[in-house]
């Protein structure tokens, strides 16, 4: 019973709300982005819509290890991707400024790829050598003027709640510019909205974010982004629940 109830708030009252929250904010975020504004409109705003669509949603979310990261500082966030609900859990409550690197896909969202691109958000393009060379620069340039960079090494969202496989390229950049790498454990978006079932109702089910101490660059070279990959992936993982341990290939990597 209760779970009809659920969905049926969700149709009558988050959808609607919803829509027309996330319409008002990528206007918002694109109209200050063009007026100088960018940082404030992606930090606050974008910030302040993806948790108020948890709480409409009526989410638990519990947050543990902010006092890792400074917010003075840039890194590069590096976080598991067990679901869509993965990007409201971090915009919502990670309150640091940062730029994600995301699916060119997403671009083409309405409304919302528009506030993105406006915010300077870096979409990747794997159509060509040449693109993906693009996408790196972009990000480069973004880190390089005093911007984090959060990024789901995966690449794409996790079919069974394990971890897939880790690409290099967040930590390429963080050897190269020889930043800190910040490890996220996401546990409970996989619960939540399985990506197996698309665009559906969710399911109530509480979200934890583990936020791990910095990963301190040492050196540069490819054995360094190797330590950096390899060690985010083994903090990443030892914080997720046994049921999620263990490394499950995605046969989308």
């Amino acid at each position: 019973m209760l779970s009809f109830l659920y969905k049926v708030y969700q149709f009558c009252i988050v959808l609607p709300l919803g829509l027309l929250l996330t319409g008002l904010t990528s206007i918002a975020i694109a109209l200050l982005s063009v007026c100088g504004f960018p940082v404030f409109a992606a930090k606050y705003i974008g910030g302040f819509w993806a948790w108020a669509l948890l709480r409409m949603l009526l989410i638990p979310v519990s947050v543990e290890g902010k006092e890792h990261v400074d917010p003075k500082k840039s890194y590069v966030f590096v976080a598991n991707h067990q679901g869509a609900f993965d990007i409201f859990g971090i915009y919502g409550y990670l309150r640091h400024e940062f730029k994600w690197m995301m699916k060119k896909s997403l671009g083409d969202i309405p409304f919302v790829g528009m506030a993105c691109r406006k915010a300077g958000f870096i979409f990747v393009d794997k159509s060509s050598r040449r693109a993906i060379l693009q996408t790196m620069t972009d990000a480069k340039k973004a880190l390089t003027g005093g911007a984090s960079l959060c990024v789901f090494p995966e690449g794409a969202r996790t079919f069974t709640g394990h971890m897939g496989v880790f690409r290099s390229g967040a930590f390429q950049l963080a050897n190269t510019l020889q930043l800190p790498v910040v490890p996220i454990t996401i546990d409970g978006s996989f619960d939540i909205l399985p990506r197996m079932r698309g665009f559906n109702f969710v399911n109530w089910h509480p979200l934890r974010i583990v936020i791990h101490e910095p990963i301190a660059p040492e050196g540069k070279g490819p054995e360094h982004v190797r330590h950096a990959m390899d060690e985010s992936y083994r903090i990443i993982m030892s914080a997720l629940p046994e049921r999620h341990q263990g490394f499950v290939e995605n046969p989308d990597q």
